[in-house]
């Protein structure tokens, strides 16, 4: 299980939910893409769209699978649209995971906002298809 794997998903919104995401149990094997911290990712971005495409396609050249952490505002990100779009451009696999009903840090829930998957892209729910369990597997299937 030496594959790479790169979140996308909206840094404000969504850090605490996909902190849990990132710590389930059946992910621990798989390299992930550093970038997590919101400082960390502002701290690039303070540098200009360049700089961020040049780190985001540097990491996607090693990933295998790109999973898009869906919540209420990620399909109206810009630069979540970018990682999709360039991961398919590479050939990678994709998967959304809608993770809009796990409580964020203040233990709110909300709805999936528009997906912005292309058509035909799988779609799991981490809380109603069991995400903690079955991570690896949907990984795994994508990157065939």
């Amino acid at each position: 299980m030496s594959k790479k794997i790169f979140f996308s998903f909206h840094h404000k919104s969504d850090g605490h939910r996909v902190a849990q995401v990132r710590k389930s149990k059946t992910v621990t094997g798989y390299k992930m893409n550093p970038l997590f911290e919101r400082s960390k990712w502002e701290s690039i971005k303070r540098h200009g769209d360049h700089a961020v495409q040049d780190w985001i396609n540097g990491e996607l050249r090693e990933t295998d699978v790109t999973v898009v952490l869906l919540g209420e505002q990620t399909g109206n990100k810009k630069w979540v649209n970018y990682e999709i779009q360039k991961s398919k451009e590479m050939g990678k696999g994709i998967i959304g995971i809608d993770i809009s009903k796990m409580k964020d840090k203040n233990g709110y829930i909300t709805e999936m906002g528009p997906s912005p998957l292309p058509a035909g892209t799988p779609i799991y729910s981490w809380t109603e298809d069991n995400g903690e369990e079955n991570l690896d597997k949907w990984i795994e299937k994508a990157s065939k």
